[in-house]
């Protein structure tokens, strides 16, 4: 059994909550399924709006699956909320995700 199938076994037996769908998202990602992914880390950030770390991964997500005009939301909300929280390592992070996904929506001159 993978340790996506465990996840969703576990998310099938009732355990839903923002940690396992960030870890499911991550999961996900990891295996380079940004689409299903993104179901999960807005799931995580549905259970806790607080969880910068979930934003900057629905972020990511969004970015590789090519979703870049939520991406850039993904990541004004996470700075917003990691600056309140003052988490400015997660703050900087998005930033440079945030930087990354406005250059691809500008097109390879810019």
């Amino acid at each position: 059994m993978s340790n996506i199938q465990r996840f969703e076994a576990m998310l099938a037996a009732g355990q839903d909550n923002a940690m396992l769908r960030f870890t499911l998202g991550n999961a996900h990602l990891a295996e380079g399924q940004p689409g299903e992914a993104a179901i999960h880390l807005r799931a995580a950030v549905g259970h806790d709006p607080g969880y910068s770390a979930a934003w900057k991964l629905l972020g990511r997500a969004l970015a590789e699956g090519g979703a870049l005009h939520e991406a850039i939301e993904a990541f004004d909300e996470g700075i917003r909320v990691a600056t309140q929280k003052g988490d400015l390592q997660a703050v900087k992070e998005m930033q440079v995700f945030r930087k990354r996904a406005e250059k691809q929506l500008a097109g390879p001159d810019q």
